[in-house]
């Protein structure tokens, strides 16, 4: 049973360092694209002046598309309060939108919270995973994630909800069982983990068509 245990640890911390990994870049490479842009930025202000002084109007169409596209691809939808939860909810919510699954987000944390990056990226990285996992056999249109996140007095309040094409889930064993095939089961896992170790609270409900998972997170 031990050897057995220490197997699926060293599995869960491989799939877990597998998916830091993925965020950390996905919000580098976010990063990386703003601040190349506003580095740009004079040198885009002075060719605008250039066409300007011609007169070249479709030129300075042309220009101002094609600037557009380019901003929109690093655009920050959400603003928490907390950076790195505004990166992780952005990378998460500009992926979900390229899967054609729309997102309903509020999220407010006003203070310095007491969860390290690296427990608060595991939590909400496999939210989002699992919800957008989730959303897909949907057909898009009907695509849906809701996030809510806020300070409820001392504690941190996180609600994911997202409509499934299934009906109400069961439980087996008093938990909900993945649907996502071997090894994507260490992402619940690990939440649980977190919250444990956290003292915090979890609760998952199934409904016909919706699945909706909150979180409760001392900060003091």
């Amino acid at each position: 049973m031990g050897i057995l245990r220490k197997r699926i640890d060293k599995q869960i911390a491989a799939y877990q360092r597998e998916l830091i990994e993925t965020h950390y870049l996905e919000v580098d490479n976010m990063y990386h694209q703003i601040r190349g842009w506003r580095h740009d930025y004079r040198n885009h202000i002075q060719t605008l002046k250039a066409y300007c002084a011609q007169g070249d109007l479709a030129a300075i169409s042309r220009y101002l598309d094609e600037l557009d596209t380019d901003l929109s691809t690093v655009d920050t939808v959400i603003k928490t309060g907390n950076p790195m939860t505004d990166a992780i909810l952005n990378s998460k919510i500009s992926l979900a939108k390229s899967k054609g699954i729309e997102v309903h987000a509020d999220a407010h944390i006003p203070v310095k919270l007491k969860l390290s990056e690296i427990d608060l990226c595991c939590i909400i990285g496999n939210l989002f995973d699992n919800a957008i996992e989730a959303s897909l056999p949907l057909p898009e249109g009907k695509r849906l994630i809701r996030v809510y996140m806020d300070m409820k007095g001392t504690q941190l309040y996180i609600s994911f909800t997202n409509f499934t094409a299934g009906k109400k889930l069961s439980k087996v064993g008093g938990s909900f069982q993945t649907t996502k095939g071997a090894g994507h089961g260490f992402g619940l896992e690990r939440i649980d983990a977190i919250v444990e170790r956290l003292q915090g609270y979890i609760s998952r409900n199934s409904e016909d068509g919706a699945f909706t998972t909150e979180i409760l997170l001392p900060q003091r």
